[in-house]
């Protein structure tokens, strides 16, 4: 792992990229000239570059609100029945800012979806959307199981932060996501903000077993990260849309992210 300068890797770009399973991962990211990042991704077992991400965002994994230190991960699993397999999961299900509410749904996670019209949302499934079609069971495959997270009608969403359990704007340093079934090399991306300013934009590797799981997380040391637009695939997921030839569609399962601080 190693953390370099942006500028440098317009000049060099097998600099780019800290760690990687493919080696041709090292040509795959436009970062803002001038912002340091340390970019950990990989397909296949990303067991050990997950551990690698998670060592950058910090120790303890919090669970509580009013932490100073430490990283949040979601992988979706406890999300009640009857927010499973419909398109109305909350986009601030893992903010909770009711004082009396459960902690562990006081995470500082909140994500919003722009465009893709009336029918677009966001899904938590338990059955690899196969109740979308059918192919998709053969297709996706839970990194945690059983639930995986998706936007329907549209093709990307964005992620914020908040201050946990409060409505209070933080910013994070790092943020990473486990991708399912990323076959196009250009299209599953995260693209990072500080405010109005674009610190890069970075891609997911493809997949590269039949499990079909890959990572991608950045880390900013110098920059606070307020939001996160991230593209999964070329096509959006929904009703009897099935991947293959042109279509790539991708889902994703954990998220993980340093403590939300107060800007």
């Amino acid at each position: 792992m190693k953390t370099v300068s942006s500028w440098a890797v317009a000049l060099a770009l097998t600099a780019l990229v800290s760690a990687c399973s493919q080696d041709d991962e090292e040509e795959k990211n436009d970062p803002t000239p001038a912002v340091k990042a340390t970019v950990v991704s990989a397909g296949g077992n990303i067991n050990a570059k997950l551990d690698e991400f998670r060592a950058l965002l910090g120790t303890p994994v919090n669970t509580t609100p009013n932490q100073t230190a430490g990283r949040r991960e979601v992988n979706w699993d406890g999300v009640p029945a009857n927010l499973t397999n419909v398109n109305t999961f909350p986009g601030d299900f893992f903010n909770n800012t009711d004082p009396n509410g459960p902690a562990g749904r006081k995470r500082g996670l909140v994500t919003t979806i722009s465009g893709g019209g009336a029918g677009a949302g966001f899904r938590i499934s338990d059955n690899d959307f196969a109740d979308l079609a059918a192919s998709n069971g053969d297709q996706f495959n839970a990194f945690s199981p059983a639930r995986t997270f998706a936007t329907v009608g549209v093709n990307h969403h964005d992620v914020t932060f908040q201050v946990p359990g409060t409505t209070t704007a933080a910013t994070v340093k790092g943020f990473g996501v486990v991708f399912s079934d990323v076959d196009d090399a250009n299209a599953t991306t995260m693209e990072f903000f500080e405010g109005d300013k674009s610190l890069g934009k970075f891609k997911a590797p493809v997949r590269s077993d039949a499990a079909g799981i890959s990572f991608l997380g950045v880390f900013f040391p110098e920059n606070k990260v307020s939001r996160v637009r991230v593209t999964t695939g070329n096509t959006a997921l929904g009703a009897n849309v099935t991947d293959g030839g042109s279509y790539d569609l991708v889902v994703v399962d954990d998220f993980l992210y340093d403590e939300p601080k107060a800007n």
